[in-house]
């Protein structure tokens, strides 16, 4: 079985400039990529290079979590879309920049959700699965974005004081 991809000549590839995304998610396109490809070929082994890709971005334990993460969104997409989902060659180095509909739709989902813009995620979001919601997709995104905020946010987050309850645990040995 084989995949159909895109070929950088292709007329309605998409630049990933034109998308403004920030580094980590221009970061993330390989790996979802090869994610995609694993779910489609799973001969392909393809996963692997996704994992190995992540790990030597972001560093074992940051990348790996990154990549573990990128999963259930990828396995939602292809459970809805199976190989109906247009992505470029992940080893094509002439094709790294461009993006299919379906790759711009996906890492603009991943791109508004991770910054907390409903609206914007929203129409990504129809656009990737033509015009339909899904709640399991809408979970395992937030999941990705909740654990991988964008810069501004994760600042957001942390200038707000969290009020914690006041436990008054005591320990005790048991015996």
């Amino acid at each position: 079985m084989t995949v159909a991809l895109f070929s950088a000549t292709d007329e309605t590839a998409i630049s990933c400039d034109s998308l403004c995304l920030d580094p980590f998610e221009a970061g993330m396109l390989p790996v979802l990529r090869h994610l995609l490809i694993s779910l489609q070929v799973p001969e392909s082994q393809a996963w692997q290079h996704a994992f190995q890709i992540a790990a030597e971005r972001w560093g074992a334990s940051f990348g790996l979590g990154v990549a573990q993460a990128l999963v259930p969104v990828v396995a939602r997409l292809h459970a809805l879309r199976g190989q109906g989902v247009e992505l470029h060659d992940p080893l094509d180095l002439d094709q790294r920049n461009r993006l299919s509909a379906d790759e711009a739709a996906l890492l603009l989902v991943l791109h508004h959700m991770r910054r907390d813009q409903t609206s914007q995620a929203r129409d990504a979001l129809a656009d990737l699965l033509m015009g339909r919601m899904d709640a399991d997709m809408i979970r395992a995104a937030l999941g990705f974005a909740h654990r991988f905020p964008a810069a501004e946010r994760a600042e957001h987050l942390q200038a707000e004081p969290v009020e914690r309850p006041q436990s008054r645990a005591v320990l005790r040995v048991v015996r």
